[in-house]
């Protein structure tokens, strides 16, 4: 497996001589200042790759995209589409042309991840990024008042929230919507309550049989060009893995991946399997969705969360929460040593340590929310160990 690092280029706090000290070999990456729905021109990518491996010494290449954005305007199957299908069939020839050819990206609409709490404490130090369903359900009740809302939360939850909000201060509050905003990599124009109402506006009227529609028109768009320039896209599931803010979540389980990979019977149409997102919802068990979809798997964020009764969750520790992250990294293993039987190009696998706690100094900073630079490698060790072990036959 190819360990690889999140970096945000230009924006991110932590340098390419960081990351390379972490043991981390590949670089994920965008061009997060292209606006989305636009060409990514070859000489930008040419130097942002250039920029990734041009000291040698530190030995980084850029080995997968995270992400090429879907514009909202074909999730929502409105607008100029020709055009935007065109712009995104050009962006992937120009990135095959640099000889990436791994791209992750996802069908959310509007919101990437979402947290209501960027910052929990541990019982031992340190934060943790977290989802409070009583949290989520007094932003969407009360404060952004969206019609319909309470019916989407559980009595108890529902009271929960409300004693909540009684007691929060303006500011607590503030940090609630600016938590919730969080999640938008390379997005970086925040919403207000109001912005948010007209951008929820524009999806009125659509649900998930509409959106499956869109994003079916999407991949047999998109899938086939990838298959000629011998690409892999490799969709990120819902995160978390249920409706938000009315808004319908179409990849959020088993049943959801195999409709995605069912649509173009195509190697070029995979999975990015995010352990965190799917071991987020209670029904889902991670290790038969990798098990299930191997051979589709072209990239792993391999993370772990810890969920509660009332539908919250906490990130843990790599090897802590309720995956089991030692039986799915043997999957992987498998994964790879059976690919490359086959004489697969792709056999190995590229994985990077996702959303880290912050630990030590990590606060100090001021780095993207979730990605942390000791948190994610202590991360990246703990996983490191597990993949050597299960290589050589010690586990799994």
């Amino acid at each position: 497996m190819i360990e690889s690092w999140r970096w945000y280029g230009p924006y991110d706090k932590i340098a390419l001589a960081e990351i390379a000290q972490t043991g981390a070999s590949g670089i994920v990456t965008a061009l997060h200042e292209i606006p989305y729905g636009e060409v990514w021109p070859v000489e930008t990518i040419a130097d942002r790759q250039a920029e990734i491996a041009g000291n040698t010494a530190l030995g980084l290449h850029w080995n997968v995209v995270e992400s090429l954005p879907v514009h909202e305007d074909i999730k929502r199957g409105v607008g100029d589409l020709e055009r935007l299908f065109a712009n995104y069939r050009q962006s992937m020839a120009n990135l095959a042309a640099c000889g990436i050819k791994t791209i992750c990206y996802n069908f959310m609409p509007l919101l990437d991840w979402t947290r209501t709490q960027l910052d929990a404490p541990l019982p031992r130090g340190g934060t943790a990024l977290r989802f409070s369903a009583p949290h989520m359900a007094a932003f969407e009740i009360h404060m952004l008042q969206r019609p319909g809302a309470e019916n989407d939360y559980p009595p108890e939850v529902r009271d929960v929230a409300r004693e909540w909000l009684e007691s929060a201060s303006d500011g607590m509050r503030r940090n609630l919507l600016t938590s919730i905003m969080a999640g938008l990599p390379g997005a970086y124009s925040r919403y207000e309550i109001d912005g948010l109402l007209i951008a929820l506006e524009g999806y009125r009227g659509i649900g998930r049989d509409e959106l499956r529609v869109n994003y079916a028109r999407f991949l047999a768009e998109i899938i086939p060009a990838a298959e000629e320039l011998g690409m892999r896209l490799c969709v990120h599931p819902d995160d978390p893995p249920r409706d938000i803010l009315g808004l319908p979540r179409i990849v959020s389980n088993a049943d959801d991946i195999a409709w995605v990979l069912a649509q173009q019977e195509s190697p070029a149409n995979g999975l990015t399997l995010c352990a965190g997102s799917l071991g987020a919802n209670p029904i889902n068990d991670v290790l038969a969705i990798a098990e299930r979809f191997a051979d589709r798997i072209h990239f792993a964020h391999l993370r772990n969360v810890k969920k509660d009764p009332d539908g919250s969750f906490e990130e843990a520790a790599h090897l802590d929460g309720d995956t089991d992250m030692v039986t799915l990294i043997s999957v992987l293993v498998k994964e790879e040593k059976r690919r490359r039987e086959e004489g697969r190009e792709d056999a190995v696998i590229p994985f990077r340590p996702d959303h880290g706690q912050e630990l030590l100094n990590d606060a100090d900073r001021d780095t993207h929310p979730g990605y942390p630079l000791i948190g994610r490698m202590r991360g990246l060790c703990e996983l490191r160990g597990v993949v050597r072990a299960v290589e050589h036959g010690l586990v799994g």
